[in-house]
């Protein structure tokens, strides 16, 4: 028998589809995979030089200090300075993580107690419900729409708070600008008046920021705002902007009593990062503009072609969305998301991501990924093309 916490908890979503997907493909099926967040290119090569030099050496295989490399954080700081104009202290106000989506787990498990309630977004990052539920936490959803940006209610949201009838000395409110899975961005206004709400509202807000770089050219942090480090902690990763999913690289930026409330925790569960990996992150944070202009000049082509892949189907969606995605409204002919996407899986294998997978408020749209070079989002087009000509 499983503990009770795993009650209510699924398996994820993408592993589950991702084993039919295999064995659609075992039946010689070629599935084009378009649905996963999953940067297709490697990271700069001097990050793959760092680690390969570093990992040679003796000396580096122990286990290290649980508050990571100074190397790494000063890297960190520096990066927060240059691309966000925040100051954070290396020391104290930075903790790297072996990826952002562990610390949204810690984070989870440091301030959650039974039956607290968690406010996330609908739609929204499945995990920030499965992490929050995992710690005993009560999952209150607030709902984003498309007429309002998809940013919160704020009115809306007060309403849902006063109306709690639990006791509790932290409420986490996830938010996560730019949107997944929507691709919304935020306007520096919005952010001042986020930290403006939490402040009147007693929230300690949980900025989820790991898409700030891709298809935007005015990366932006919460904590930039003035008394943002009073109410808000920041999660980044190095995934999406260095290519660097599978390395494991995130971190934790926030005021020093944040920092070492969440260490209290994470100290407990692991051992601190291959120190190889956390000198080829500090030179990844390092790389100047060009290598983000690099990375998004191939995703803006990505994303014409994906824009005629959606109009294809009718769907229809902004031209101006950040991110590695395209998040597009389906067609009214259509019951929901889950239904084009199968459709399209069953008749042209190609796989396209359902919204309501991330909350019953995107259950009429669809989500594309860009992680897919520009010759197989051509054969998924003519696919498509052909399954469209078949039902002529």
């Amino acid at each position: 028998m499983t503990a009770k916490r795993l009650e209510g908890i699924g398996e994820y979503y993408f592993s589950q589809k991702l084993r039919e997907i295999d064995e659609l493909n075992r039946q010689g099926r070629q599935v084009i995979n378009l649905g996963i967040g999953s940067p297709d290119m490697p990271p700069h090569p001097d990050v793959i030089k760092t680690l390969q030099d570093e990992s040679a050496k003796p000396n580096v295989h122990a286990y290290q200090n649980y508050k990571g490399s100074p190397v790494l954080r000063k890297a960190i700081a520096a990066w927060y300075k240059t691309w966000y104009a925040v100051t954070l202290n290396p020391d104290t106000e930075i903790l790297p993580l072996i990826g952002s989506k562990e610390g949204i787990m810690h984070i989870c498990m440091t301030y959650i107690n039974e039956g607290d309630d968690v406010y996330v977004p609908n739609p929204g990052y499945p995990t920030y419900r499965s992490a929050a539920k995992l710690a005993g936490g009560n999952i209150v959803e607030y709902t984003l729409e498309e007429n309002n940006n998809w940013l919160p209610d704020f009115e809306k949201l007060e309403k849902l708070i006063s109306s709690s009838k639990t006791n509790q000395s932290t409420r986490l409110l996830f938010v996560n600008y730019p949107h997944m899975p929507t691709g919304q961005l935020p306007t520096q206004s919005f952010f001042e008046a986020l930290v403006a709400f939490a402040k009147a509202n007693q929230l300690l807000i949980v900025h989820d920021n790991p898409y700030s770089f891709i298809l935007n050219n005015r990366p932006a942090s919460l904590l930039s705002v003035e008394g943002a480090k009073e109410v808000a902690v920041e999660l980044n990763s190095l995934s999406k902007s260095q290519n660097m999913a599978g390395w494991r690289v995130g971190m934790l930026c926030g005021a020093r009593e944040r920092i070492d409330e969440v260490l209290r925790f994470k100290s407990n569960m692991d051992s601190g990062m291959f120190l190889p990996v956390q000198l080829a992150a500090a030179t990844a944070l390092m790389l100047g503009g060009e290598w983000y202009d690099s990375i998004n000049t191939m995703y803006k082509n990505r994303r014409e072609k994906v824009f005629a892949l959606l109009q294809l189907l009718n769907c229809s969606f902004s031209p101006g969305q950040a991110g590695m995605f395209v998040w597009a409204k389906i067609p009214g002919s259509y019951k929901d998301g889950y239904a084009l996407s199968d459709e399209v899986l069953y008749t042209s294998n190609v796989f396209i991501t359902p919204g309501g997978i991330f909350g019953s408020a995107g259950k009429d749209y669809v989500r594309v990924s860009l992680c897919c070079t520009e010759q197989k989002i051509d054969e998924s087009i003519n696919r498509i093309k052909t399954s469209l000509k078949g039902k002529k």
